[in-house]
């Protein structure tokens, strides 16, 4: 089933990087922020926002990754550390970019800060450094809490307190000080965009379901890139509207479906259509994940920016305690009426695999749902093996089809 508003979003996307290099005009200012870090109070203080990660993942649908960490590599950056890491700095070394092609820019924007939230992991900082120290630039760090079971009133209040000194530093980089009104409408903008892309999300409990993760992975772009924009809330809007649509004609994303599936874990970008045409011709669908869940910042309060970003930005899945993490996934298989959990273990992204700890077995036994271990990576296509995950897939599936006859 085709989504029609892909369009507008190529058309977005397209806007957005060419906003980096406009025709007429200076060139913005441009801060680089890790994707779940505080864009809201950049946005707000003046800047154009870029996000590495993206570039990451980039590499990776496009199947270029691989073509570039060993440029990384060559400069001491460990191949067992993350791909998107890898992937981005040999790009750079080697001065190409998919964006090029994509949207016509000549290269990835240059820098004027770098801001990272180890939230996801401490890749990041390192990552971050490393353009710092090419480009001259400053780097900020939030440093978060990390593996957080419930949340404490002082740990959101450390977050806030970092984001504070953030937009301080800014401030003495621009001479301005911080519009509260236009922090203020940048949060509410990220609230709606966030609670809109919940709804997409949600889409994902109807039976059968008119999307599936790997639309989601494609969908999600809004969410990441133009967060805090008027124009992520008027696409997502738009989208839903189709979404509606494509429910009331009882249109499914795959035929037949008669399994639902949940993705647990990043995806493998450069297999994206492998896994929607593979699943999709067992009847099987992924319907939802904690991946894409991950950009869902529904609690954002505009009366209340710097503790409620400090809250959202603390309590993202990946940064949650083992016990938590089961909480909610828990509740998400009940939500999502779920037949068996599909896990990827990544290779080069440990921080954010949950099946290294026991968790499957865990939650196998508690739920009594099914679940099979898959072996790749985010970017680098040497950790995955096609031939080998056809066929755990086809017998994973046939299980669950047994169990549910």
């Amino acid at each position: 089933m085709e989504i029609r508003a892909t369009n507008e979003l190529k058309r977005l996307l397209k806007d957005y990087f060419q906003g980096f290099f406009p025709k007429e005009g200076p060139a913005p200012l441009v801060a680089w922020c890790t994707s779940v870090g505080p864009a809201e109070l950049l946005i707000a203080m003046g800047y154009s926002v870029y996000y590495p990660e993206n570039h990451g993942a980039m590499l990776g649908a496009t199947r270029q990754s691989n073509e570039f960490m060993g440029a990384a590599n060559a400069l001491g950056y460990s191949p067992d550390i993350c791909s998107y890491l890898t992937s981005d700095v040999g790009a750079f070394l080697k001065g190409q970019t998919p964006l090029t092609k994509a949207y016509g820019i000549p290269s990835i924007p240059k820098p004027d800060i770098l801001v990272y939230n180890t939230n996801q992991c401490r890749e990041v900082q390192d990552w971050f450094t490393f353009y710092a120290r090419h480009f001259k630039v400053p780097a900020f760090g939030v440093i978060s809490p990390n593996m957080v079971n419930e949340l404490e009133p002082a740990q959101v209040d450390y977050c806030a307190s970092q984001f504070k000194d953030l937009v301080a530093v800014l401030g003495k980089l621009t001479g301005k000080k911080m519009d509260t009104d236009r922090l203020a409408e940048s949060v509410e903008l990220s609230r709606q965009a966030s609670v809109l892309w919940g709804e997409f999300l949600d889409f994902g409990t109807k039976t059968p379901a008119p999307m599936t993760f790997f639309d989601g992975c494609i969908q999600m772009a809004p969410a990441v890139v133009l967060r805090g924009t008027s124009a992520a809330v008027t696409y997502y809007k738009a989208l839903n509207e189709e979404m509606r649509a494509h429910v009331a004609a009882g249109e499914s994303a795959v035929k037949k479906e008669g399994v639902r599936l949940y993705w647990e874990g990043m995806p493998v970008w450069g297999k994206l259509r492998y896994f929607a045409e593979t699943l999709g011709g067992m009847g099987a669908n992924a319907v939802a994940s904690t991946y894409c869940n991950s950009w869902v910042f529904d609690g954002f309060s505009p009366s209340d920016p710097y503790r409620s970003l400090a809250r959202a930005y603390t309590e993202i899945f990946i940064n949650r305690s083992e016990e938590k993490k089961e909480a909610l996934m828990t509740a998400m298989l009940k939500k999502f009426s779920i037949d068996g959990v599909i896990y990827h273990d990544a290779k080069t992204c440990p921080h954010n695999s949950n099946s290294r700890f026991g968790m499957p077995q865990r939650l196998s036994a508690a739920t009594g749902i099914p679940h099979l271990i898959m072996n790749g990576d985010l970017c680098d296509l040497r950790c995955f093996s096609e031939e080998q995950t056809t066929t755990s897939l086809e017998a994973f599936v046939e299980q669950l089809q047994e169990n549910k006859n």
